[in-house]
């Protein structure tokens, strides 16, 4: 064991013990949140307009504060951005999370001094616990990458404005940047492509120990990586590499992909990061589900998806929801979000602790017909076939097809990127189409009623997901492929680069 190692044990087990009190004390400390943020923002222009002064119970903050998505609240969301005071928080941010939505455009969310630690320490104890339990701290002694969008900053209305992920590295400690791979000027090139390759000539003979990232930009820095040192796996380049850390996505997709590139099963670290805040993270080596993060400055509040669309939508807080159902996550935080409605939704896998999958977007799904597909039912068929056909998937996406060819009925198509073209298309078809029945009730009865025809696959040719997402200007950092629409908008874009 290394001298970083050495120092950052006694810290870790305390970060593991006081994980473990926090999550048998969720409700507490979630109603303590609730009551603390109030009484903040009370003089705020959000806080006057919505009567915190009156708010004295959940009932009161469900009536007085009402939930609303980001373009519902924009008007607040200007005025931050035009660098007014105490708008939606006392003060103004100290950062702005510049990202984009599928429907708002680009979009300023805050990040106040309050706040920042929500993000950071969050990461650090998640890294800190993982590592503890899986006596892997050895990771700390050698690099760790984290390949993240760009660390220049704007300002916008007086405020520093960026990425999350740019922000982050700009509160990561000084012992963690002698770490930290790679260079500061190497981050801030804005070309993925030109970036990647910068990054692999500053890695290729380093100690990486930990690499971080969004699976399929990590597969594209695993494949320049073997193109440039001639290894057959990045654990010949890397042998002390131990730990892959991502979020963001479903990583099984991708999980048979990687681990070939990578040559050998290694560890991995599920988190749930957002400009929003950090909402979750894996609070155990493996079993299911990440640890809602219910005491870091965010009252988490619940509504079934079924209502998410309804003008007072039933409001849940953590002591009222029920296992395997999905939710559509609200937010309030010491950030300035209120009712802030995220656009994900979520299951609970567990309420001793409250852990949480992510199950799909709000407005990512398939309802062309009524059966309305979420992600992770899609999720789970693609890596249900990658395991028992033993096929890697480099990337796929799903749309409903509703003008089919003279002959044919309705279906769903799967546009699958695969590592190796397989020779039996029908065969996966109707594995993907059973597997989805099985999950989906109401698929499953469009199916029996000749409604739906058998999913159809449209095989893509390597890259293609890589060049239609530069050609949105999404390539690299934190950005991710969409795993299916309720139109075709993405799908004719995306053939129409298919080649």
């Amino acid at each position: 064991m290394g001298i970083k190692s050495a120092l950052i044990r006694p810290l870790a087990w305390m970060i593991h013990k006081r994980i473990k009190r926090d999550g048998l004390k969720a409700i507490k400390d979630q109603e303590k949140i609730r009551e603390k943020l109030i009484e903040q923002a009370k003089h705020t222009a959000f806080g006057k307009d919505h009567g915190f002064v009156e708010i004295k119970s959940a009932e009161d903050f469900r009536k007085h504060i009402p939930v609303k998505d980001y373009e519902q609240l924009r008007p607040y969301f200007d005025r931050v951005a035009k660098g007014e005071r105490d708008i939606l928080w006392p003060g103004i941010p100290k950062y702005l999370a510049k990202t984009s939505g599928t429907t708002s455009g680009v979009k300023y969310i805050p990040i106040t001094k309050e706040s920042v630690g929500n993000h950071f320490n969050t990461a650090r104890d998640a890294s800190f616990n993982h590592a503890f339990l899986s006596k892997n701290l050895q990771i700390f002694d050698g690099k760790l990458i984290f390949l993240s969008g760009s660390p220049t900053l704007q300002e916008t209305g007086g405020i520093k404005t960026g990425r999350l992920s740019g922000i982050v590295n700009h509160e990561i400690p000084s012992w963690v940047k002698g770490n930290q791979l790679p260079s500061y000027q190497t981050n801030c090139i804005e070309d993925w492509e030109d970036k990647l390759d910068k990054i692999v000539e500053e890695t290729h003979d380093q100690d990486l120990r930990m690499i971080s990232g969004i699976p399929p930009w990590v597969q594209m820095y695993y494949e320049k990586l073997l193109q440039k040192t001639g290894a057959e796996n990045i654990r010949e380049v890397f042998p002390n590499f131990s730990t892959f850390t991502y979020g963001g996505v479903n990583f099984e997709p991708y999980r048979s992909s990687l681990e070939k590139l990578t040559g050998a099963k290694i560890l991995s670290l599920e988190t749930y990061p957002a400009s929003e805040g950090f909402i979750a993270y894996q609070d155990q080596v493996s079993n299911e589900g990440l640890l809602l993060n219910t005491n870091s400055g965010i009252y988490f509040e619940f509504v079934p998806v079924a209502e998410i669309q309804s003008e007072k939508p039933i409001r849940l807080g953590l002591d009222e929801i029920e296992l395997n159902k999905d939710y559509a996550l609200i937010m309030n935080s010491n950030a300035g979000l209120w009712g802030y409605s995220i656009g994900d939704t979520v299951q609970f896998v567990s309420k001793d602790p409250y852990r949480i999958i992510v199950s799909g977007r709000i407005k990512h799904f398939i309802s062309a017909f009524g059966e309305h597909v979420i992600g992770k039912e899609v999720d789970q068929a693609i890596l249900e076939l990658s395991q028992r056909f033993r096929i890697p998937i480099s990337e796929f996406t799903v749309a409903p097809q509703v003008k089919p060819l003279e002959g044919e009925s309705p279906h769903h198509e799967w546009f699958i990127e695969f590592a190796e073209r397989p020779k039996d298309l029908k065969e996966l078809e109707l594995y993907l189409d059973t597997s989805l029945q099985r999950q989906n009730i109401y698929y499953r009865d469009l199916r029996n009623g000749n409604v739906l025809d058998c999913a159809r696959i449209k095989v893509l040719s390597a890259g293609s997901f890589r060049r239609y997402m530069e050609s949105k200007g999404k390539l690299g950092g934190q950005n991710k492929v969409p795993r299916l629409s309720n139109g075709r908008e993405l799908v004719s874009e995306l053939m129409s680069l298919n080649s």
